[in-house]
């Protein structure tokens, strides 16, 4: 049993028959606080091995670290669900040479099961890990929350190496992965800053125009019909919808609903419904907050699930398809209703589909909530520049000018009208952006593809291009 336990991660690599080409595996729940990726591929460079590919299920700013490692040769490939920050531009200039594979978080867990993303080693960030190899990451100095992004990489992957800096001599109470999986422990000084989780616009907005969506938003949602008892519902972290999130609360108070489920990465707003008993239960892939990993840790009915459970399409069955209602964002949507979140509109990376057509195309609504103009470009254009979402999958836009539904969704059409609600016709919109903003210089893009987009289902929906 003692030998599960290895004193660098170089020396566990070894043990782990680390070569040239490997695919290496890591999650994102500490995500702008994650260190062991950094970490992991630096053990890489000093053992002297090249070509390999990072599989990690989102990279932040804090991952900068790997571009010199692309410069190197010793990462040649990546696979990821979302990317931002300076290694994002540098993937959009196109250092990389081979093109980083965009999946959902769907997506991701089905390619690893059906072995088109093999796994050679998965690297855990492990908040905390007991005697036999079990980790949680509900307790320690750096606890996360939830593990469930790297779940199924540690059922399917060759070798699994846990990285921790918080040993539980006495054994852990609450499981995320068991020891069985588990085949080298190494103990480091820290595996990064629990601050990092809350990255992004995870608070309430003041903004008259953000708050002007929510309430449009909150209305579909209560004009479609959806809002009864079982109710499901998934939002993003954004500041417009978290305050639609507030006012959906409002309504279930004053309607008397008692929702089913709340899904997707977990903020403290989400909590405080439950705690508040407008949900049964949370169900919980990724921690947004601090409040979250805090609740995760203490309340029963704050479940932890893997992202096969949460959105893998090829499982009998899973959380995403059980949505009444998912809020989501977007950098751009198009006249039929495609959604880009993938890059902005000059095609520069700045972010990836997530969760994103997971939810979209498992729940029964489906709302994007965006203004209509952003940094003087409108939001609504004629093609997306990258297509994150397919329009079929997307019943609603809803901006502070106007809600836009989908013609293929006349029945809620129809509900939004008789609950006079400002609707018209997506047409109408772009044109209003593009009376306010002008119509914007199409971008030039490089001749390199430097992304794939691969949609949850394995299908190859567009290419990214390295920008002139």
């Amino acid at each position: 049993m003692k030998r599960k336990y290895i004193s660098t991660i170089a020396a566990a690599l070894r043990e782990c028959g680390l070569k040239d080409g490997m695919t290496l595996s890591f999650h994102h729940h500490l995500r702008n606080g994650d260190h062991v990726v950094n970490m992991t591929m630096d053990a890489v460079a000093a053992l002297g091995v090249k070509g390999i590919t990072v599989a990690c299920s989102s990279l932040f700013p804090v991952h900068e670290h790997l571009i010199e490692h692309i410069k190197n040769g010793v990462i040649t490939g990546l696979d990821t669900d979302y990317m931002s920050g300076p290694l994002a531009k540098a993937i959009t200039s196109g250092i990389l040479p081979t093109p980083v594979i965009f999946r959902s978080h769907g997506g991701r867990p089905r390619a690893i099961g059906e072995g088109s993303l093999k796994i050679d080693i998965a690297v855990v960030a492990a908040p905390a890990v007991d005697a036999m190899g079990n980790i949680t990451g509900t307790e320690g100095p750096s606890a996360c929350g939830s593990l469930g992004y790297i779940i199924p990489d540690t059922q399917h992957a060759a070798k699994v190496i846990a990285v921790t800096d918080h040993v539980v001599e006495g054994g852990l109470s609450r499981i995320s992965i068991p020891h069985d999986v588990v085949d080298h422990v190494v103990v480091v000084d820290k595996i990064g800053d629990p601050a990092g989780i809350v990255s992004g616009s995870i608070s309430l907005t003041r903004d008259p125009v953000a708050l002007a969506i929510a309430r449009n938003a909150q209305a579909v949602i209560k004009a479609s019909g959806l809002l009864q008892d079982g109710f499901c519902y998934q939002t993003g972290a954004g500041g417009a919808s978290l305050a639609a999130s507030l006012f959906l609360r409002e309504d279930m108070r004053a309607m008397k609903v008692h929702g089913g489920f709340l899904l997707g990465g977990i903020t403290k707003y989400m909590v405080e419904m439950l705690e508040e008993g407008l949900f049964d239960n949370v169900f919980d892939v990724q921690c947004f907050d601090l409040s979250s990993v805090k609740s995760i840790a203490q309340n029963p009915r704050h479940v932890e699930i893997s992202a096969d459970t949460y959105a893998n399409p090829n499982r009998k069955s899973n959380c995403v398809d059980f949505l009444d209602a998912v809020l989501l964002g977007g950098t751009e949507i198009d006249l039929d209703f495609n959604v880009n979140v993938t890059t902005d509109s000059n095609g520069n990376i700045i972010g990836g589909s997530g969760g994103h057509n997971d939810a979209a195309a498992g729940a029964k609504l489906t709302i994007i909530v965006a203004p209509l103009v952003r940094a003087r470009l409108p939001i609504v254009v004629e093609k997306c520049t990258t297509l994150t979402t397919i329009g079929s999958t997307v019943d609603v836009l809803v901006t502070e000018r106007g809600i836009a539904v989908n013609p293929a969704r006349k029945e809620l059409a129809d509900r939004l009208r008789d609950a006079r609600l400002p609707v018209c016709g997506i047409e109408d919109l772009h044109d209003q952006a593009v009376r306010m903003t002008g119509k914007p210089l199409a971008y030039e893009r490089g001749d390199k593809v430097v992304g794939t987009m691969e949609y949850r289902d394995g299908t190859i929906v567009d290419h990214i291009y390295a920008t002139k």
